[in-house]
Formats: structure tokens, sequence, C-alpha cells
């Protein structure tokens, strides 16, 4: 009888320990996140690399970007997977069942969608669209009942092309918290993140359309906040530091110039990490850069600090140099810093 109860007893232990290490195996998955939507999402869509870096220097690094679609640079390292597809009309994409084939590919417990920019473009009705939404939800659900759905009201939108754009982008916004509320539910709960409010089709933009570096820094601002709501974990409180940057031209000819931009901790706290961002007046690119990382798209200029000199204590300050091309005219850049 011992000999009996002793077997027995270890194959309680094994059950137990199996049992523990498929629970911690299952717990200790990561939460898979869609970027869904057009080109202002995948081509490059630099938003996502600085919400993903975010995620990481904030501590929610159990995450997994997904989608069928690879990275498309923005210069520095992220999880670029995505499903931003450059021109798609999300009208199309419900009607042709794109997302049902991304969906099974990927298998995501969150989706964040930026879409109906093209639709909008091609002045298809807002009702229109959002029935499409629908369509593209209730895939969603089809393919996990409990998919947490983040959708945006789209950027500005001001293309030389087309003049009854900017309007017809207001009247589609407003229409999303109302379909919103009426798709949402419990188990699979529509979250609307504003991205209209606070970004300028002349500020935020290269083309009036698609977001430049400020842009993308503002998009991954809006959508923080409300991707850690879903992952089900608080926003750690911003860095209690600030910066500022101030552009200084060192010399110029012919077609081309250098310059130097001094960055300088304004805060009260250490800061071990700040990014400057620009956008070129007159079509000036950057050739050369030392003492940062550069990371550019078209006019819109992205520096984030070197290995070396990302730290700052309050007061003190730091430098990076640039060499640069011009042609007829050279304005001056306007850096922003952020730590």
């Amino acid at each position: 009888m011992r000999r009996i109860g002793s077997v027995l007893a270890a194959m309680v232990a094994l059950a137990a320990a199996a049992l523990f290490a498929t629970t911690a195996t299952a717990s200790a998955a990561p939460i898979r996140i869609m970027p869904l939507g057009d080109s202002i999402t995948g081509s490059p869509g630099c938003w996502r690399a600085l919400l993903w870096n975010r995620l990481q220097s904030t501590g929610h690094t159990n995450v997994d970007f997904v989608g069928t679609l690879p990275p498309q640079g923005c210069g520095v390292a992220h999880d670029g997977d995505n499903e931003g597809h450059g021109g798609y009309l999300a009208t199309n994409v419900a009607n042709q069942g794109l997302l049902t084939g991304w969906l099974a590919a990927t298998r995501p417990d969150v989706v964040l969608m930026h879409f109906g920019t093209n639709d909008v473009w091609s002045n298809i009705a807002p009702a229109t669209i959002l029935d499409a939404f629908t369509t593209m939800v209730n895939q969603m659900r089809a393919s996990n009942p409990a998919m947490k759905i983040l959708v945006a009201k789209i950027i500005p939108m001001n293309p030389s092309s087309c003049a009854d754009c900017a309007q017809r982008a207001v009247t589609f916004n407003n229409a999303i918290p109302g379909w919103a509320a009426a798709t949402t539910t419990p188990q699979s709960p529509i979250t609307v993140v504003d991205q209209w409010t606070g970004f300028s089709t002349g500020g935020d933009t290269y083309d009036g359309v698609h977001p430049n570096a400020a842009g993308d820094q503002k998009m991954s601002d809006k959508w923080y906040p409300a991707l850690v709501e879903a992952l089900g974990t608080s926003v750690s409180p911003p860095p209690s530091g600030g910066c500022a940057a101030t552009y200084q031209g060192t010399g110029q000819w012919q077609g081309g110039f250098q310059g130097e931009v001094t960055v300088r901790n304004t805060g009260t706290a250490p800061v071990s990490a700040w990014t400057v961002t620009w956008t070129f007046a007159d079509g000036q690119r950057i050739t050369q850069l030392w003492g940062g990382t550069l990371s550019a798209n078209g006019s819109s200029v992205t520096v984030r600090n070197a290995g070396w000199n990302g730290q700052l204590a309050p007061g003190a300050s730091t430098a990076f140099g640039f060499l640069a091309s011009w042609t007829g005219a050279n304005t001056a850049p306007v850096p922003s810093c952020t730590a």
C-alpha cells in the first residue's frame, strides 16, 4: 500500500507541475495588437514606432504588434508588423473580405484602426463607410469574441487636389461616436480615439494628409492612454523633465550648409532621453549627422539622442550637428524637443 501511495503522490505532483507550467505559459503570452488602416498607418506609419517604444519604456513589454505587412523603416528599432495598406479603402477591405484573412494569419487581441481617409477622399458617404466598419467589427469578433477595438477619429485632411476633403473628414468624424455607441458590447468594447483634435494639416503633415514627425508624435500620444487602458494597466506618469532645442547655422555654401542644435534640460529632474523634431520649409535634406540618431521623412526630421548624450541633469545641455543640402532658399529650421 505504501508503494501504491507513493506512486499516486508522485503522479499527482507531476500533474500539478504540468498544470502550473501550462498556466504560466498561457499567462505569459503577449497581447497581440494589430495596427489597421491605410498609408497613415503603414507607409511608413512611424507613430507605431513611437508608440511601441513608449510602451516598452513604461513597462508595458508583454505586447506583440502583429500584421501581415513588415516594418517600413522609421530609423528606430521597433516591432513593425502591421496592416497599414497604402491606398486601401475601408469599404473595399470590408466588401472583399480582406480582413478575414489578415485576422486568421495574426490572431490579434486588440485592433488599433485609423481607417477611412481614402474613402472620404473618394467622396463615399459616412454611413457607407460606417457600414463597412460594422462589417469589419463583426469579422474581428468572429476571430476573437473578446476583441478590444480602438477606432480613431481620423486626422484632418486638406490635400491640394480635394477642396472638399477637409469638411468631409469633419462630417465623417462627427458620425463615429454614435456608431461606436451603437456597436460596442461589454465583451468586445469599441473605444473612440480622437486623433482629430489638436492636429494641424499645416504643421503636422507634409502634404495635407500624411503625418510628419510632429504628427507621428501626436498620433502616438493619442493612442497611448487608450491602448494602455485596453491592456488593463494604468498609464505611467510622464517624466518630470523637460527640454528645449535651439538651432544655429554654423556655415553655408552653394548647395550646402552646416547646422548645430543645442538641447537643454529645462526641467527640475534629470532626463534619460530626448527627441528633437522639425520640418524644413524649403526642402532641405540632411546628408550627415553626428551626436544623435537621425530619422527623416521628406522634409520632416527627427533626431534622438545618441547612446552617450541622452542623460541630462537639470540645466545641462548637449549638442548635435549636421550637414545638409539646399536649393533656392534656406530658411532656418525651428526645432522642438520632448524628453
